[in-house]
């Protein structure tokens, strides 16, 4: 076996010398009369298939005989009129390789016509000249079939050929679309039209048990109970979910066995992002963490929302956080009639209203930069825009990083928030929705007992106010800015170690819009006062989060990515609650929304103010120790502040 220089490049020469001819000239233009050609010829073949039909080969050979010389005058005549048709319709035009189903339409009308052409022609020939057909009528209609398969069918040969060589077979990756719906059908010809992917479809799976066992463009549906016998058999290498919305149950255990099975998820598109209802294999997207949650989509009182929302000014602030985006973005779909959006985030503001003029673009806002810390610029803010409804997400809430600095944590959490608690008090907000934490209960850092002193302050304050004061609770939002997750992405990114604290501990964890959609539900159900708890689900070790994440990645724990435990840091639980020991809840109408029954703690204004007075001083002790005098069950935990718990 050896090479030989072409024009076309290097032509192997030996057994296979005709395929990798092939294989290049498809990679060039063919010319256009070489097209022609093959047509002509195929339709002359197909005529003469016809007659084969029609007089099959144990006829006598006088009637063959009579009916070639009733035919061979006239087939010139059969010939100029597929060459006329065929370039007046242009169906030599189209790259074969890519052949459509406009090339299909196209083709079927000049064949069509060539048909009736033949037809009208034979009516002339038996009226006129010798009483004989052109072409005999049960002929002429196995010729149109015919004519129209071939030439289609050689079309379609070349193009799968074409697609085959062009295929990278270096390392082929064995596929399993879930989903063998149209979205299914779809993510499988964007695989086999892609020449570049190694991508090689082995067939669907499917909930749908009146599926299992039938076949979808050669491709079999197997039942999801088969997964692990179809690994075995098959080598599975990944699973695509071609399902827009699976449901959160089933989707979370194909993910789980996915990642016992070391197989890569990988998800179909949003379909907003298809052009022209379309998309291509480098679109798919890896799985998210998410995704393993494997909640029910929550329902929410719409109706109400949008009587709570619309036509309302409505002030976030902390908009350009992870929440406060998040709220500002679901409420902009209620038309409310002004939507504020106050934080001292300038980037992150400027990102942000783009995001809103791309999504809602009619929707109506402002952006303000400021602090919450700063009176006469809330004060000026309240009575330029007048909201009637404020959701109260400013806040700083990193557990070490407070833990360092309690005077900047007492800053925001605590002055930031009575601030603009105190002056919508005074300007007589219609309702004030503040953002908390799980943190604040049984506080063990700092962090977490400056947030439940502005619950505290803020459950105070409505037993004598025109303003409704409700407070809102939950735990870790997954993908918010400097949560754990966008630090173990990183860290995967960059080659690992994967670094958790303790092998332990654990939190409970929601995605961002389902943490504003239930802060929405509570925002319209709350009269003031109460505090809403959100139903968590399941809490979550972070060591499992962590080898997860690692297996959606496609990788491998200990051999491509190792996991690093560090030591909790200051201020650190191992375990999050919801609840105080004191507290127990009251269910509402949403399954998980509850309402936090606590008494409301009589906080003197002096204490306050002390604790303010203390901020510039940065007498860290003493400022610790007023919030632990105001706050009793704030116990330090793995922090310099434990000694404060010990003598006092």
């Amino acid at each position: 076996m050896r090479f030989i220089s072409s024009n076309n490049g290097l032509v192997l020469i030996g057994q296979r010398t005709c395929y990798f001819c092939i294989m290049l000239r498809f990679r060039s233009r063919t010319p256009r009369w070489v097209i022609v050609f093959l047509d002509l010829l195929i339709n002359v073949f197909a005529l003469f298939f016809a007659y084969v039909i029609r007089f099959d080969l144990d006829s006598q050979s006088e009637l063959i005989k009579e009916e070639w010389l009733l035919l061979k005058d006239y087939l010139w005549i059969f010939i100029i009129v597929k060459l006329i048709v065929f370039y007046l319709f242009k169906i030599h035009k189209g790259l074969v390789r890519y052949t459509s189903t406009h090339d299909l339409n196209r083709i079927f009308i000049a064949v069509s016509s060539c048909t009736l052409i033949f037809a009208g022609i034979g009516l002339i020939r038996y009226n006129f000249i010798d009483a004989f057909y052109l072409i005999p009528t049960s002929v002429l209609i196995v010729e149109f079939l015919a004519s129209f398969a071939f030439t289609v069918g050689s079309r379609f040969i070349i193009k799968l050929i074409y697609l085959e060589s062009q295929k990278n077979k270096d390392e082929i990756e064995n596929v399993i679309v879930y989903g063998a719906g149209i979205s299914g059908l779809i993510t499988k010809r964007t695989i086999e039209n892609d020449t570049k992917s190694s991508l090689q479809i082995i067939g669907f799976i499917d909930d749908n048990p009146k599926l299992w066992g039938t076949r979808m463009e050669g491709k079999n549906i197997y039942s999801p109970k088969n997964l692990i016998a179809l690994h075995k058999k098959k080598n599975i290498d990944t699973i695509i979910i071609a399902i827009q919305n699976p449901k959160p149950e089933r989707r979370k255990a194909l993910l789980d066995e996915c990642i016992t099975l070391n197989i890569k998820v990988q998800k179909v598109p949003d379909p907003k992002s298809w052009i022209n209802g379309e998309f291509t294999s480098k679109q798919f997207v890896k799985a998210k963490i998410e995704d393993l949650l494997g909640r029910e989509e929550i329902k929410l009182n719409i109706a109400k929302i949008e009587a709570n929302l619309k036509g309302k000014k409505i002030l976030i602030t902390g908009a350009a956080g992870s929440i406060g985006s998040g709220l500002v973005k679901q409420i902009a779909n209620f038309e409310p009639a002004l939507l504020i959006l106050f934080d001292q985030a300038e980037s992150s503001l400027y990102d942000l209203q783009w995001e809103i003029k791309d999504e809602t673009p009619n929707v109506k806002f402002e952006i303000v930069i400021g602090d919450v810390t700063h009176r006469k610029r809330v004060e000026n803010l309240i009575r330029s825009f007048s909201p009637e409804v404020v959701f109260h997400a400013a806040a700083y809430k990193h557990v070490p990083l407070m833990e360092l600095n309690p005077s900047e944590a007492v800053k925001t959490n605590i002055l930031g928030s009575k601030i603009l608690i105190d002056i919508c008090d005074e300007f007589k907000v219609k309702k004030f929705v503040f953002i908390s934490t799980d943190k604040a209960v049984n506080p063990t850092n700092v962090m977490g007992a400056t947030k439940r002193v502005a619950e505290i302050y803020a459950q105070e304050k409505n037993l004598n106010s025109d303003t409704q004061f409700i407070t809102t609770r939950f735990g870790n939002v997954l993908g918010s800015n400097g949560s754990v997750i966008p630090l173990f992405q990183r860290q995967i990114e960059n080659g690992g170690p994967i670094t958790i604290t303790d092998n332990r501990i654990t939190r409970f964890f929601m995605s961002i819009p389902e943490a504003c959609q239930l802060v929405l539900e509570a925002s319209v159900m709350g009269n003031g006062g109460e505090i809403y708890v959100f139903d968590m689900g399941d809490s979550v070790k972070i060591i499992d989060l962590a080898k997860k994440m690692i297996s959606l990645s496609g990788m491998t724990i200990d051999k491509d990515i190792q996991i690093k435990v560090t030591g909790l840091r200051p201020g650190e639980k191992l375990f999050e609650e919801l609840l105080a020991n004191e507290e127990n809840t009251v269910p509402t109408h949403h399954k998980k929304i509850l309402i936090a029954k606590t008494e409301v703690k009589k906080m003197k204004e002096s204490k306050i103010n002390a604790l303010i007075d203390l901020i510039d001083a940065q007498k860290n002790d003493e400022l610790v120790a007023l919030i632990k005098s105001i706050v009793p069950e704030y116990l330090s935990q793995n922090s310099s502040f434990e000694k404060l718990d010990k003598h006092g």
